[in-house]
């Protein structure tokens, strides 16, 4: 699962990156608005965590600009601002949630799990796909509660599919919500990395839809 990251305070932002790619997401950091409506509108993530007082466009603007333009993907904003009417106005404007600064890490990171889940339809921390459960709190994958030893990267694979699951996902898309705007973005990569997992996970939990992707679906009743 893929996060930006829009916060001009450098340590804030490197604080925030390290706590949510620790929680198992990959992060990308922008620290101004230019780039942030730029980069948000063209690069496809899971969620944004957008802090309202940036250089060049202020952050309620920038979500202004994404939702007009169609973009759904949930937002939490981060401000220095506790008014009431600065909260409303986020959430008018599109926000998923709100967290004032100071904030606690663990928090954060509590409600960035949450927006995400619930963006994909889910309601508890634990994503259950036939015998294959999905800890997100705890960042553990089980089959038929057998815990599975998984890398971060092979554990983004696993998440990504849960939370769409039912939904076949194409190679492009996958290396596209798995590696940072830097980071390796090859079809070859992720047939390895989907080869490795599935000799883990046991063959049949990821089915291959020969010339459009991957799918994990629960077994019919």
């Amino acid at each position: 699962m893929r996060i930006l990251i829009v916060e001009d305070d450098l340590r804030i932002a490197e604080d925030v990156k390290d706590a949510v790619e620790a929680a198992g997401f990959v992060a990308d950091i922008v620290h101004d608005g230019e780039e942030a409506w730029f980069v948000g509108g063209t690069e496809p993530y899971d969620a944004v965590i957008l802090d309202l007082g940036l250089p060049g466009i202020d952050g309620l603007t920038i979500l202004k600009r994404w939702r007009s333009e169609g973009h759904g993907f949930p937002v939490l904003i981060l401000t220095a601002r506790s008014a009431w009417q600065e909260r409303v106005d986020g959430i008018d404007a599109g926000a998923d949630d709100y967290l004032v600064k100071p904030f606690q890490i663990q928090e954060l990171v509590a409600r960035l799990r949450a927006i995400v889940r619930r963006a994909s339809g889910h309601a508890s921390t634990t994503i259950e796909v036939g015998p294959l459960a999905v800890d997100t709190r705890m960042m553990s994958v089980s089959v038929n509660e057998k815990p599975i030893s998984l890398s971060p990267l092979e554990y983004r694979l696993v998440a990504y599919l849960a939370h769409n699951q039912d939904r076949v996902i194409t190679q492009t898309e996958l290396s596209e919500h798995l590696y940072a705007y830097d980071g390796e973005k090859d079809s070859n990569a992720v047939e390895v990395l989907i080869g490795r997992v599935r000799r883990k996970l046991g063959e049949g939990l990821i089915e291959t839809k020969r010339g459009f992707g991957y799918l994990i679906s629960a077994p019919a009743a």
